[in-house]
């Protein structure tokens, strides 16, 4: 136990070392190896609860993974959280949107007349690796710059990795609240009005901070809101490039997701942004790709294949509610 000990940080309890001491089963040793893969750090009175949980979700994973279904459940970085504290820890947006920003509804209904039956900006070169916002409020800055960073490389032909954090600290006046929560359209005002700095030059931090000076990179020149509840309007604009988009992700659904697409009810009460990258088919399933914040532990690399095609007009998880993107001219 003292090499274990040592690898916890001194953090495993002498609580632990009983239960480890009596409980010598799977669970206990996926336990162990969940700590250090995923650096976590308890304190001696908490240690014995996280155990719980953890085996309590272990028994969710397990029972989702023994059925036949299209997509799989996985540990993570929050399989150690109950509904509540992950609802809490992932909750990232809120209603508060000043009247005075002006919008541009686009119906996409003669845009195109036939789309390709698939589509990843990932493999065209516009979309920056996966980034993780951390135990901040802030998923409506990744994916606002998320979608600036493709419409910049589908303009400028390079692709470039913009600051969340200045959203995070800057845009306050906007109707955002750092991260506290805040609206991809705000922030597409702000970047109108004020420009984005390149991530090197303002980098993330995961907490709020005052507003620092930084030279912008470049500004957007206008953006526009997808109709909602219309699917078919989103494919269309998603053809043009990624697009930023809100969605229900307070579910266990989300917390555990691994891979394949989810098909499972998910909600529509928009808590959580996040980048749709494209779409496809896959075992017959209709999918959109998204592109999250919570690093490459979690989902699929990061990514989560949510069902496409569903007979609510607002899409898998509300994903047809908000949708919005920036437009970089030539």
């Amino acid at each position: 136990m003292k090499n274990i000990s040592y690898l916890f940080s001194g953090l495993l309890s002498t609580l632990f070392t009983v239960l480890y001491a009596k409980n010598t089963d799977l669970t206990t040793a996926t336990f162990s190896n969940y700590i250090i893969t995923y650096n976590k750090e308890y304190t001696d009175d908490d240690i014995m609860n996280r155990y719980s949980v953890y085996k309590n979700n272990l028994k969710i994973i397990e029972d989702h993974n023994n059925q036949d279904l299209s997509w799989k459940m996985g540990i993570n970085q929050f399989t150690d959280l109950t509904p509540t504290e992950f609802k809490k820890l992932t909750y990232c947006q809120h209603r508060n949107t000043p009247n005075n920003i002006p919008r541009i509804t686009m119906e996409f209904n003669n845009v195109f007349r036939k789309t390709p039956d698939s589509l990843d900006w990932t493999d065209k070169g516009a979309v920056t690796p996966i980034k993780d916002q951390g135990q901040c409020g802030s998923c409506w800055s990744f994916s606002t710059t998320g979608s600036v960073e493709g419409a910049y490389f589908l303009s400028k032909g390079k692709l470039l990795s913009f600051s969340e954090q200045q959203l995070v600290d800057c845009s306050s006046d906007y109707g955002n609240q750092g991260c506290n929560g805040g609206l991809m359209d705000n922030a597409f005002k702000y970047i109108h009005d004020n420009g984005i700095c390149l991530e090197n030059d303002y980098p993330y931090t995961a907490t709020d901070g005052s507003c620092n000076t930084c030279d912008p990179f470049t500004k957007i020149d206008s953006f526009v809101d997808i109709t909602p509840n219309n699917e078919d309007a989103l494919l269309k604009a998603v053809n043009i490039q990624p697009i930023s988009v809100a969605i229900e992700a307070d579910q266990s659904s989300f917390q555990f997701y691994s891979s394949g697409v989810l098909t499972s009810k998910c909600g529509k009460n928009l808590d959580h942004g996040v980048l749709l990258v494209g779409y496809g088919t896959l075992n017959g399933t209709d999918y959109w790709k998204v592109k999250n914040s919570w690093g490459e532990s979690w989902g699929d690399n990061g990514y989560i294949l949510l069902k496409r095609n569903v007979k609510d007009t607002a899409g898998q998880c509300g994903i047809t509610l908000m949708a919005s993107y920036p437009i970089i001219t030539e």
